[in-house]
């Protein structure tokens, strides 16, 4: 299992500078410094109906309830009720918020009222609206990256089944978001090195496995067996139901001549199906070492250690060549 990379700030800090991303170090506010023992927390994150959402928040509570931190649960799926959830926490003036971004854009404007309130905010995940990107701490996943690398799975999955030329539908994650916008950059990138492979269709999932089945299955009808040979769903537990789905109809999946579907997110049933030969591939993103380096993030913040504004977690591309490397990583949700 790699070595989870908060423990490697410095290491991260170095990348992100070479890559010409690096900021200066975020200035201390009044809120920070004096240890993280009796802050408080407003967590405006992912819901825990959602998998991914569910794991992230049992890590990233327990370990800042461990150092005396104070967690307001105000997570959701639903973008409008995440703005409301941001409006309260302002208006209670906690310590800090934490936020991941459902809908990018209707997030701006409360991010510039929590800065003009004095509330600092960190944003992890995905990141925010350009408008406002100075204005936050920032732990994000390499999402191009993630998406490149679903390219990469479907291209090489093809290629070995001998396939000239093939089309591609994809199940994102909630497109109003830059976490779904970026991994579609990668993704989209990617595919236009092997112009032989076509995408056709590209709906919002909305990262709900019930929604990513029912699409699947409608797409499958619409295009028939044959007509698509590869799928992308943006987490496992989105890529699984298009396997489900695919079966249902009666299509084959995998193989010499079946249908290759790949994800990002990495979860356990997603490895599992990677060592059963039906899911090509995916990538790391796990909810577990993102909730780690949030965590560690804040209780770095709030004891004045004045962290890197902004932290990026480096992601893997996962498949059946390298899946033991990676299982125990993504085998916790």
């Amino acid at each position: 299992m790699p070595q989870r990379p908060w423990r490697h700030v410095a290491a991260a800090v170095a990348l992100l500078a070479a890559a010409g991303c690096a900021s200066s170090p975020q200035s201390t506010s009044a809120n920070a410094g004096g240890g993280p023992k009796g802050k408080t927390v407003s967590f405006v994150g992912y819901g825990s109906t959602n998998q991914w959402g569910a794991y992230f928040n049992g890590v990233f509570t327990k370990k800042l309830d461990a150092e005396g931190v104070e967690v307001k649960d105000l997570t959701t799926m639903d973008p409008g009720t995440a703005v409301q959830n941001f409006n309260q926490a302002i208006a209670e003036k906690p310590d800090l918020i934490v936020t991941a971004l459902l809908d990018t854009t209707s997030m701006a404007v409360p991010i510039q009222k929590a800065k003009q309130a004095g509330v600092p905010v960190l944003v992890f995940d995905g990141r925010p609206d350009p408008k406002v990107d100075g204005d936050v701490m920032q732990v994000v996943s390499d999402n191009v990256a993630l998406g490149s690398a679903a390219a990469q799975n479907i291209v090489e999955g093809l290629t070995a089944q001998g396939k000239k030329r093939g089309k591609v539908f994809v199940i994102t994650g909630t497109a109003s978001s830059l976490v779904t916008q970026d991994r579609m950059k990668g993704f989209e990138a990617e595919m236009a090195s092997a112009p032989q492979f076509q995408v056709v269709d590209v709906q919002d999932g909305n990262w709900d496995p019930t929604r990513s089945g029912q699409i699947a299955t409608q797409l499958l009808a619409k295009y028939g067996c044959s007509g698509i040979q590869a799928a992308y769903g943006m987490a496992d537990y989105m890529a699984l139901p298009i396997i489900a789905s695919a079966k249902q109809a009666g299509c084959p999946v995998a193989g010499p001549n079946g249908l290759v579907v790949t994800s990002s997110n990495c979860f356990k049933a997603g490895i599992d199906a990677i060592k059963a030969g039906t899911l090509y591939g995916t990538a790391t993103e796990d909810p577990g070492t993102i909730a780690e380096q949030t965590a560690d993030y804040v209780i770095r913040y709030f004891n004045g250690e004045n962290p890197p504004k902004k932290e990026t977690v480096r992601e893997e591309r996962v498949t059946a060549k390298n899946v033991d490397q990676f299982a125990a990583q993504c085998s916790n949700a």
